[in-house]
């Protein structure tokens, strides 16, 4: 059974995925993964990766549709990941608790070092960026 559900944002604009770079926990410090964070109790899938949009990136985003399979993570949590658009797209996100923030091209994917689940989804967010 799991006890929990981690979201994460594949935010595209103009063909780039935006990823944001680990600044802390000392295992994760340089990595990549894609914004996003654990849902509250109470909290649909959709309300949470709103929420955490907002705390991680001082932005709002309109939620789509899924993107690839669950993937298992530690402690029986999972990662659901969905597709997501700039709200306002205008506005540029900040790295409000990272360290760095990057729009990619789908060419540019592999040549980041992702965080373990973040990497099962790539070629999820491969076709995603050249369907």
């Amino acid at each position: 059974m799991k006890s929990g559900v981690v979201v994460g944002a594949a935010i595209v604009r103009a063909g780039k995925l935006l990823a944001q770079q680990r600044a802390w926990p000392v295992d994760a410090d340089g990595k990549w993964e894609l914004p996003g964070g654990r849902v509250e109790a109470g909290e649909s899938d959709v309300d949470g990766l709103a929420r955490e949009c907002a705390e991680e990136l001082g932005i709002a985003v309109t939620v789509g549709e899924r993107v690839g399979a669950d993937v298992d993570l530690p402690g029986g949590k999972v990662l659901r990941i969905f597709a997501a658009a700039l709200a306002d797209p205008g506005e540029e996100p900040r790295a409000v608790e990272h360290r760095a923030l990057r729009w990619l091209a789908a060419s540019e994917l592999d040549g980041l070092d992702w965080l373990p689940a973040d990497r099962i989804l790539l070629p999820d967010l491969h076709a995603l960026l050249t369907a």
